[in-house]
């Protein structure tokens, strides 16, 4: 296919969120330095970002960059009653399921107790935390309320889209967001980052030579808004246009036939449903 025709090693622009492929923009750099400062003070964080801005692969290098320190449990459906919450957290930390809310916390605290003992943090990560309910907020602090002497056992990292932000005064209340050490924002990228992302996956996937035109560039940046899920999109239907048409390199037109293809594909299953 395509792959062998770019000089590729693997897909450039997969939806699953690889790490190894973030792109350090400085807004990315900045959000991985304020997570790793967070933990490395055991504090609450809060990461917020458009949908496909990169949040879930900034959770990954985070997870990556401290894996020999922490010890992490996902949770990914984070709409849930208090007593299925914990249980959820407890499962990500490879715990059974027990029964009763109160059975759940106390397996919890046990736990984190040992991985401390053990001289690593335990840390929940929440994706999609603006799903949590008000009830939830009330669990996660009594968790963040495990210490021993003067350090927090439990580490919590809340990442959602832009409306975390209001919801966790709504639903936190003082007593939840006065706990909140980092707080950060993820926007889209600039025009001269998009080249740069786009030309950073490609080299991550074995190809340094330059493949997108620059009036390519800007056509994948105007119409993705310089969002990195939407461009990988772009970008991806691009690479198939442009093999079809054995072009060397990536043009604009490219560029817009694969956008036009990908509304039009997206428009069909929308009606479809």
């Amino acid at each position: 296919m395509y792959l062998e025709f770019f000089g590729l090693a693997r897909k450039p622009f997969s939806k699953t969120p690889d790490p190894e492929f973030l792109f350090p923009s400085r807004q990315h750099a900045e959000a991985l330095a304020r997570l790793s400062h967070a933990l490395e003070e055991r504090e609450i964080a809060v990461l917020t970002g458009e949908i496909g801005a990169g949040k879930t692969t900034l959770s990954r290098a985070l997870v990556d960059a401290f894996a020999d320190r922490c010890r992490f449990s996902f949770v990914v459906h984070p709409a849930l009653p208090p007593a299925q919450l914990l249980g959820a957290v407890a499962e990500g930390f490879g715990l059974p399921p027990a029964r009763r809310k109160a059975d759940a916390f106390a397996a919890l605290a046990e736990h984190v107790a040992r991985v401390d003992a053990d001289g690593r943090f335990a840390v929940v990560v929440v994706d999609e935390a603006q799903l949590l309910p008000r009830a939830a907020y009330d669990e996660l602090r009594l968790l963040t309320n495990v210490v021993a002497d003067d350090r927090a056992l439990v580490g919590l990292v809340l990442v959602g889209q832009p409306e975390l932000r209001p919801r966790l005064h709504e639903r936190g209340g003082e007593a939840f967001t006065q706990r909140i050490g980092i707080a950060y924002h993820v926007g889209a990228l600039e025009l001269e980052e998009t080249g740069r992302y786009l030309a950073h996956r490609l080299a991550v996937a074995g190809r340094t030579a330059p493949l997108f035109e620059d009036a390519a560039v800007a056509a994948v940046h105007r119409l993705t808004g310089g969002v990195p899920r939407r461009g990988n999109q772009v970008a991806a239907g691009a690479l198939l246009e442009g093999f079809a048409r054995e072009a060397e390199r990536i043009s604009a037109e490219v560029v817009e036939v694969a956008a036009a293809d990908l509304a039009a594909h997206l428009g069909t299953a929308e009606r479809a449903r």
